[in-house]
């Protein structure tokens, strides 16, 4: 069974920190891309943070220098280190997991985790 499992969501301040974890379970082979996408209500699905073999890293516009992804491979397992948190960060944030360097590669979803930056 192919799942991924997501943790760390939460309320935080402005300015404040979270860490989103996810791990990755029931994979067979290599997984190519990690990262998070994330949605607010109304809004477009955008791309939040990726890490890809080899430590490629993209970062959204809006989060890079605040937020930092991190990979344990061997673990399938990644870390978002959100930093600096803005309301505007306040989203359901989905952990993925593709196979494949192509976005047509299979992809995988965890369940979703709020993020509510908020005073």
């Amino acid at each position: 069974q192919v799942q991924l499992v997501e943790s760390g969501g939460g309320l935080v301040q402005p300015g404040g920190s979270l860490r989103l974890s996810c791990t990755a379970s029931g994979f067979d082979f290599r997984i190519y891309v990690m990262g998070w996408y994330r949605q607010a209500p109304g809004k477009q699905r955008e791309l939040v943070a990726k890490e890809s073999i080899g430590r490629s890293t993209d970062y959204s516009n809006s989060v890079n220098g605040r937020f930092t992804i991190s990979r344990d491979s061997a673990k399938n397992t990644a870390h978002l280190q959100m930093n600096s948190l803005k309301p505007e960060d306040t989203a359901v944030y989905y952990c993925y997991a593709r196979l494949g360097p192509s976005d047509y590669d299979a992809e995988y979803w965890g369940q979703g985790s709020q993020v509510t930056v908020s005073t």
